[in-house]
């Protein structure tokens, strides 16, 4: 994959009585993603202040390889799984995705 630079930040509204349900969903996106051809950055669950929010990162270089991607990961054993149990367990209240463009680097002192 070339150098990344679209990264993708899902924020997921959860039910807070399905943390568990959540993290197996993450830990299944753990193994796929990566497969799959994103580079993934990693799931984070709610730990202090919100019990609902939590949020899913990855870098993709640009959108066309993410709808290639997207295509991949539907037709991945584990990402279908992964999509059914999502929909089995209801413990996601809303996903909502947005893809920024890293506009701070190069990162460092200046000179």
């Amino acid at each position: 994959m070339r150098e990344p630079t679209l990264t993708c930040i899902i924020r997921y509204h959860i039910d807070p009585t399905k943390k568990t349900q959540f993290q197996q969903y993450t830990r299944n996106w753990g193994q796929a993603i990566p497969r799959c051809g994103a580079d993934l950055i990693g799931y984070f669950a709610p730990h202090e202040g919100s019990s609902t929010l939590a949020y899913g990162i990855y870098h993709i270089p640009g959108l066309a390889e993410y709808e290639a991607y997207r295509t991949r990961l539907a037709d991945d054993p584990l990402g279908r799984e992964n999509y059914a149990f999502a929909q089995r367990e209801k413990f996601l209240l809303r996903e909502d995705r947005t893809f920024l463009k890293l506009a701070s680097a190069p990162h460092g002192a200046a000179t």
